[in-house]
């Protein structure tokens, strides 16, 4: 039975907001919007993910969490941002990526609006769309460099550390060190302590667990070898002392593709050699291919039946969500109102279209990175970095089979899609210059490709670094 509590127009009744929060978030407004533009993505990641969302203040009935609060301070001050020929809104220009983002933020916005066609509901739902729409388009416009983006993933390795020392200490004294921010405590499950530090054990767990690709390459950079270090020590001790299996299904993804990395070359063969495994699967099995879920249980104590029953479930009641969503699944069977799945999350309160939109975002992303490594062939750096960002990108796939994503997972997610929306446009900048060059090269000595360089793709490797030398 889906619990009482989980009713619109509800929530508190009057502001909830520490001394202490309530300082922090002012620094942070001020931050902010004196700040140079590639330095504010700092204070606003920083303060976003160590405030709990029950955070907020009431006005005229409409709860501003700190979160919406930082994102409208950046919308605004995107707004009034002056446009240049060197200096966008957003790097690299309006993509096919963001609007796809955008009819993704606003097709679901619109589904469950008319799926539920009540007042509370809609003031509920411009809430998420300000973390979605606003949420991303603050982001995008926040990480407009490539310093940006180093820095970016150095504030998540510091969040990670903090986090990773609050949920290994709630191990030992089965107390929440933000407890005193409405916070809850520790579960216990199985007989092993599931730390929840601010977002909560599955949520803290997963966050870090995704991240560890990007950690290990700002470690293979050799700049910022104690950030990346000290962020994977925190990430990896906030996957342990969550204690789940998403958060572990979510790291062990991360490592998985990371070790693809010699077959880069070759990933058309694996996607073909994987579908024609889960086919074959599908053929020879009692049950469908998606029942593999329920055996998934690394803790001893997984729900991997019941996010089976999920996916089954929701196969099965197509005629029911496909247009419009659903607000009846909960009569679907035992708890199939938690739809701790993000796909099913979105499927059932988009409806198919929402659904399509969401896939389409995660296949341009894979396409995006895929077709820049191409680009930047040879290019050993770029190449490894292009990868580790499509590793992050399919631990988040792989962990979106056990979690819907709320706000936090939200904006790990969306800085993300920002990378690749940035990195992407400038290996295809990166393409003309080097192509330049090897012409330039060619016309000035004309025995260099056969005597120094052994084909056109390596001497054009040598005109790029010649390019970045000057």
């Amino acid at each position: 039975m889906e619990p009482e509590h989980i009713r619109f127009g509800g929530g508190l009744a009057e502001t909830f907001l520490h001394p202490l929060v309530a300082v922090w978030m002012l620094i942070a407004i001020v931050l902010l919007l004196v700040l140079p533009r590639h330095k504010a993505i700092a204070p606003f990641l920083l303060t976003f993910f160590t405030i709990p969302l029950g955070q907020v203040i009431v006005a005229g009935g409409v709860h501003f969490t700190v979160q919406h609060i930082l994102v409208l301070t950046v919308l605004a001050r995107m707004a009034f941002f002056r446009v240049s020929s060197s200096d966008r809104r957003f790097a690299g220009g309006f993509n096919a990526l963001d609007k796809l983002v955008v009819l993704w933020t606003v097709s679901g916005f619109l589904v469950v609006s008319l799926q539920w066609m009540n007042t509370q509901a809609l003031i509920k739902f411009l809430g998420d769309l300000l973390d979605g729409l606003g949420g991303y388009l603050a982001v995008r416009f926040l990480i407009p460099d490539r310093d940006a983006v180093r820095r970016t993933i150095k504030v998540l390795a510091a969040i990670c550390v903090i986090q990773g020392i609050c949920m290994v200490s709630e191990q030992f004294t089965l107390r929440n060190v933000f407890g005193f921010l409405g916070v809850g405590s520790p579960e216990m499950r199985e007989g092993h302590v599931r730390s929840q530090g601010v977002m909560g054990a599955l949520y803290g767990g997963v966050f870090a667990g995704v991240l560890i690709p990007l950690f290990l390459w700002m470690w293979t950079e050799g700049k910022s070898r104690m950030a990346a270090c000290a962020g994977l020590c925190g990430a990896t001790a906030m996957v342990i002392a969550s204690h789940a299996s998403t958060s572990l299904s979510a790291y062990g993804a991360s490592l998985v593709a990371l070790g693809f990395w010699p077959l880069r070359k070759q990933m058309r063969l694996a996607r073909w050699g994987l579908v024609a495994i889960l086919v074959g699967l599908h053929l020879v099995m009692n049950g469908p291919v998606w029942s593999l879920i329920e055996h998934i249980d690394l803790t001893g104590g997984s729900s991997g039946y019941h996010r089976y029953l999920l996916i089954d479930t929701l196969i099965r009641h197509f005629g029911d969500w496909w247009l419009l969503g659903t607000r009846n699944n909960g009569s679907w069977g035992w708890q199939m109102w938690d739809t701790c799945n993000e796909f099913v999350a979105i499927a059932v309160t988009g409806g198919l279209l929402t659904l399509a939109l969401y896939i389409m975002i995660l296949k341009r992303s894979f396409a995006a990175i895929g077709n820049a490594r191409k680009q930047v062939s040879g290019d050993r750096r770029q190449e490894w970095f292009l990868w580790c960002l499509g590793s992050c990108l399919f631990a988040n796939v792989i962990a979106q089979f056990g979690i819907n994503y709320m706000v936090h997972l939200l904006f790990v997610f969306f800085p993300l899609l920002a990378f690749i929306s940035f990195v992407t446009f400038e290996s295809r900048r990166a393409g003309p210059e080097a192509r330049s060059w090897t012409r330039r090269i060619w016309r000035l000595h004309p025995a260099l490709p056969g005597s120094i360089c052994r084909s056109a793709k390596q001497c054009e490797t040598h005109g790029k670094a010649f390019s970045s030398g000057i």
